[in-house]
């Protein structure tokens, strides 16, 4: 039955959770508790925790955890196929996001698998194209200044610039408030809730943080209904694709997913890059001395400091190494492992800016690839030129200790640095 998703149904497929809910289809010698997300070895280092699967895990294991069971692929080639072949690997209730069954609806687009997801995706790709973001350039580098004014001021004061309060965090999601049409008041605001409702691993936390994005996200789009303007929340509460207009709840669902997307990804990726940068003054200097390299800096960068994952539910029974997964099952493809895997990125861990272009999973691939991709990755490279410009020299305050928080996006939670 093809999804209705102006009257959105909850997801038929329960979640398993704990060793005393595992499927009997799944091998025991499969069944692992990885701890990815939340686990002590996850949380000392994730990225080199993310590396050494490669090592520990087989290509496919079983993963209980308090967050969910769930398949975790972590194979570069299997991620691809799987992203790829959503009639196989569905969207349709993949997300771990918390909805009253009683007023469900889908996140949009993510949740919504072909033929209907790109009507939704062409409501917006004029905004998100590359050739959409590069409008966006000359505002990202003003905002990215306007931050360095103020860093510079306080460091010239004697202070220490907090990189995730004072740069990471408000400039990718300054510049994403003004493409939604949202304010910049209530930034900070918006930036708790998505860190309650990603990183707090408490479902009653999640639930109560959705809650609040939900009462304000309501009262956003009736305001843009009554008073239309250029932004995105405005673009999709007037779209009408095949000149129909969107329901309630289609809109709701899309501005939904584009406001919880948009708040934390970006500012983790820019956290992670940042400290390695602030730890390797040799490859600060490298990238100095190769600004018309910048394309492939960024990306190199960004496959080595990948935050997030790609939950999937099988549509169908299937098998994949020889290992049998039955419809209704959950997957998480692990991109961060995918981009360590040693059979396409040889010695993954290291930095290395003339790699061989390969596909690197950072915005996943396939029909539900990031949306904001080509977004991100103008940011980064601006945030890096705008900085390195004016701070080309810089490190970790001595005696922090570096912690991350449970979760599904990946990131340093403070990041102190002194020049």
């Amino acid at each position: 039955m093809p999804i209705d998703a102006a009257n959105p149904v909850p997801p038929a497929f329960p979640r398993h959770v704990g060793m005393d809910q595992v499927p009997d289809h799944v091998p025991p010698e499969l069944v692992r508790q990885s701890g990815l997300t939340i686990g002590p070895d996850f949380l000392a280092s994730p990225h080199d925790f993310m590396a050494a699967m490669h090592d520990k895990q087989p290509p496919i294991y079983y993963d209980v955890s308090p967050m969910g069971n769930m398949w975790h692929l972590i194979k570069h080639e299997d991620a691809i196929f799987g992203l790829r072949h959503p009639e196989i690997f569905s969207n349709e209730g993949a997300t771990p996001f918390p909805r009253d069954p009683e007023d469900y609806f889908y996140f949009i687009p993510i949740e919504i698998d072909p033929p209907h997801h790109r009507k939704y995706r062409n409501i917006v790709d004029p905004v998100f194209s590359p050739q959409g973001v590069l409008k966006l350039e000359t505002q990202i580098r003003k905002r990215a200044n306007d931050l360095l004014d103020t860093i510079e001021a306080r460091v010239a004061a004697g202070e220490t610039c907090e990189f995730t309060e004072e740069y990471g965090r408000p400039l990718p999601v300054s510049v994403f408030l003004d493409i939604m049409g949202l304010p910049q008041s209530m930034r900070d605001e918006f930036v708790d809730w998505a860190v309650q409702l990603l990183h707090s691993n408490d479902r009653a936390i999640m639930a109560e943080s959705m809650q609040k994005i939900t009462a304000y996200l309501k009262s956003a789009i009736e305001e843009k209904k009554a008073r239309p303007d250029d932004g995105v929340v405005s673009r999709i509460a007037h779209a009408a694709p095949d000149g129909a207009p969107l329901s309630d709840k289609e809109i709701f669902g899309f501005v939904c997913f584009l406001f919880i997307g948009g708040l934390d990804t970006v500012f983790a990726t820019m956290n992670n890059i940042w400290l390695y940068l602030a730890q390797n003054p040799d490859k600060v200097e490298e990238i100095h001395q190769r600004p018309d390299d910048i394309d492939k800096i960024v990306e190199e960068l960004l496959r080595r400091w990948s935050v997030t994952f790609s939950g999937r539910v099988l549509d169908q029974d299937y098998e994949m190494r020889g290992v049998r997964m039955k419809k209704g099952d959950r997957v998480t493809f692990v991109l961060p492992a995918c981009n360590f895997d040693p059979d396409v990125f040889p010695n993954p861990k290291e930095v290395d800016f003339d790699r061989p272009r390969k596909t690197i999973l950072a915005f996943t691939v396939g029909v539900h690839s990031c949306m904001g991709a080509h977004l991100a990755r103008l940011e980064v490279k601006i945030g890096l030129q705008e900085w390195l410009k004016r701070i080309p020299r810089f490190s970790v305050k001595a005696g922090t200790q570096i912690e991350y928080r449970p979760g599904g996006v990946i990131g340093p939670e403070h990041l102190p640095l002194v020049w």
